[in-house]
């Protein structure tokens, strides 16, 4: 299985990136914003590694319960099942982090270099209610990817308007 994270900060156009590049590569694209919560940005990777990654690399499928954010607030909600792709794209904040890099076959880090434009293009897209989290969603994140050193290691660098 190839896979390829397709990472960078929020409102910079991932997911956008990640269904072409599904399209053009027939790829699945399992996105991170099945995992995370305002409250738990990163720390949950070790139950994608485990209920996503680990059996796709053993050619088994894959099961794992996305984020359900109907109702205001985040909790587990439907099952989702990944039959072994020959290609996987990892999609969102953190999915090119430095504990994976060895098992990537591309990181690509997509940019939008104008925070204020990705906050409302974010806002736009998660609704008014959501700005005070996205503010501090943005706080976040830059300090991860100073961090993370991730847009470093991409092998590829996309710019988006």
């Amino acid at each position: 299985m190839r896979l390829i994270a397709v990472d960078g900060p929020s409102g910079s156009g991932k997911s956008t990136y990640a269904a072409s590049l599904a399209v053009e590569l027939g790829a699945t694209v399992v996105p991170t914003d099945h995992f995370a919560t305002w409250t738990d940005p990163v720390s949950w990777w070790p139950r994608l590694v485990a209920e996503v990654l680990e059996p796709l690399w053993a050619g088994r499928v894959a099961r794992y319960r996305r984020m359900d954010w109907s109702e205001g607030w985040p909790r587990l909600g439907d099952p989702v099942t990944v039959a072994p792709p020959a290609v996987l794209v990892i999609e969102g904040v953190s999915a090119a982090r430095r504990s994976i890099a060895d098992r990537l076959d591309e990181a690509v880090w997509v940019e939008l270099p104008d925070e204020r434009t990705r906050l409302e293009r974010a806002v736009a897209r998660d609704g008014e209610g959501s700005r005070a989290h996205l503010v501090r969603w943005q706080a976040f994140e830059r300090g991860w990817f100073a961090v993370d050193g991730t847009r470093a290691r991409a092998d590829r660098v996309v710019t988006t308007s």
